[in-house]
């Protein structure tokens, strides 16, 4: 691999509805300069929501590229600006990027990313599990996710959230009427709560869903 090819991670930011655009305003003046903002779902259970008759709430995931060395500058910025490290802010975490491509250059130029070692990379110890299923699954995946000891997730409609996007970002063909459910969870607790879904939804059998799990980087708002 050429020497001059930069590294690159995806920080996911997960927050209430309506934020999500003052944090990408934010985070490009800070140099950003690819990303996008889905809706989803979350799922995290709260006794006040509940007595509420509130049970569903509704999230935006701000998905964006940055150089990896500019990730410990740029983060906490972020973190400290949206006091993302306290109780209810929200949720913020990075993965690095195998691959991409630039679609904001007019020839598509494909850029490729270096995987950092573990040299210099801040472990947290959790990981991000990724369940796509069909469309109405997806409160069985936290469901089973949940018996395993998991807190709780975000789900991602497919359709309406920007579908030609969602397919690049995680590299692969998510269909109409599909749901991804995001869990980020311990690493101990990662192989029981895989099989718990595969179990409870019979991930096996032809086309009944796709799970693939990342490793973490660096994560804040998790309790």
């Amino acid at each position: 691999m050429n020497n001059n090819t930069k590294s690159y991670e995806l920080i996911y930011v997960i927050l209430n509805f309506g934020m999500g655009s003052r944090v990408y305003k934010y985070a490009r003046e800070l140099g950003i300069k690819r990303g996008m903002i889905i809706l989803g779902k979350g799922t995290v259970k709260s006794p006040l929501l509940e007595f509420l008759g509130i049970t569903d709430v509704r999230k935006e995931i701000i998905l964006m590229v940055c150089e990896s060395s500019k990730i410990n500058e740029i983060v906490p910025k972020i973190v400290d600006t949206f006091h993302i490290d306290k109780p209810n802010k929200g949720i913020l975490f990075t993965i690095p990027i195998k691959d991409f491509y630039d679609l904001q250059s007019n020839s598509k130029k494909y850029v490729s990313a270096e995987v950092k070692t573990n040299g210099g990379v801040k472990n947290t110890m959790y990981d991000a599990i990724f369940v796509v299923v069909d469309k109405g699954k997806a409160e069985f995946v936290v469901e089973a996710a949940n018996e395993a000891g998991a807190k709780g997730g975000t789900i991602i409609h497919a359709r309406g959230t920007g579908e030609y996007e969602i397919e690049k970002i995680f590299s692969m063909e998510i269909e109409p009427e599909k749901d991804i459910v995001l869990i980020i969870v311990k690493e101990e607790l990662t192989e029981a709560v895989v099989n718990s879904i595969r179990d409870k939804l019979d991930i096996e059998k032809e086309g009944a869903g796709i799970i693939f799990v990342q490793e973490v980087d660096q994560a804040y708002g998790l309790i």
